[in-house]
């Protein structure tokens, strides 16, 4: 036994050391979205767009056609992201209460065997406690344990974000996936030929410097539109059966119980 305490004690401080050092993230997370911003702006404006639009005639209207949409999805893309990191994502109400203690009214409250009654009541959604919040829990309500608190429709706490999914800023989220992933996109096709330009024999303009920024920026941002692409099919289609992650993994898990002890039968 004073074993398994141990072995139980060294597994919670790891994690509580895991989770401090995701919350240490916040700042660096932030600054390495600007970062990869900042970089594809210099490869796609500054150096190869930006001044093809004193060229004149096709180059000008090439020029035109991709740093229009590129400003447009950039604006919506920084505006959903900062909406993500600054929107709270949703908090338990202090006075929320189950259904059944709301109809009794503040002035009859439920009392400690009737509470027990409402939670073994299977006709109706079991009333869960957060012992780490010290407050009830209301349905599809999960405790993170990065931020601390209890998180309505908790999705997942994202590290890019540095704040939790939940109900209050998911829509942010999910636009933020969109526009990541078609301003990714058009990066990735507007650099495309640059790119190309590195394995030919002619002559390539621009310093190494600005070559080698051309090549960071196309494949930052051809593996963001290929991994962006998969959250973003995965999460349309969490919307369209209205689940969240955490209760999608918590479905995968419960199958993979019932697998293995269909097997052990």
């Amino acid at each position: 036994m004073p074993t398994m305490h141990r072995s139980g004690a060294a597994m919670a401080w790891n994690v509580f050391k895991f989770c401090t050092a995701l919350r240490g993230l916040g700042s660096i997370m932030i600054l390495l979205v600007l970062g990869v911003v900042g970089v594809t702006y210099y490869a796609v404006v500054l150096t190869n767009y930006g001044p093809a639009l004193y060229d004149g005639g096709v180059d000008s209207f090439n020029a035109l056609l991709v740093l229009v949409p590129f400003h447009c999805l950039l604006i919506m893309l920084l505006w959903s992201y900062f909406s993500v990191v600054l929107t709270d994502p949703g908090s338990v109400p202090p006075t929320w209460r189950p259904s059944a203690d709301e109809e009794r009214g503040e002035a009859d409250p439920l009392n400690g065997q009737e509470f027990n009654s409402v939670q073994k009541d299977l006709a109706k959604p079991r009333v869960r406690y957060c012992r780490k919040c010290n407050q009830l829990k209301p349905p599809r309500c999960h405790h993170c344990s990065v931020c601390g608190r209890c998180v309505l429709k908790m999705d997942h706490h994202c590290v890019w974000v540095v704040n939790c999914v939940g109900a209050l800023n998911y829509k942010y989220f999910l636009l933020f996936l969109f526009y990541t992933f078609l301003e990714t996109s058009l990066v990735t096709v507007s650099l495309l030929p640059h790119f190309i330009a590195f394995f030919g024999d002619g002559e390539i303009p621009g310093t190494p410097g600005t070559l080698a920024t051309t090549f960071l920026a196309f494949v930052l941002n051809l593996a963001f539109a290929l991994s962006v692409l998969g959250f973003l099919i995965m999460h349309i289609s969490l919307v369209a059966t209205n689940t969240t992650t955490i209760e999608v993994k918590k479905k995968t898990f419960f199958f993979l119980c019932c697998f293995l002890m269909y097997l052990k039968l």
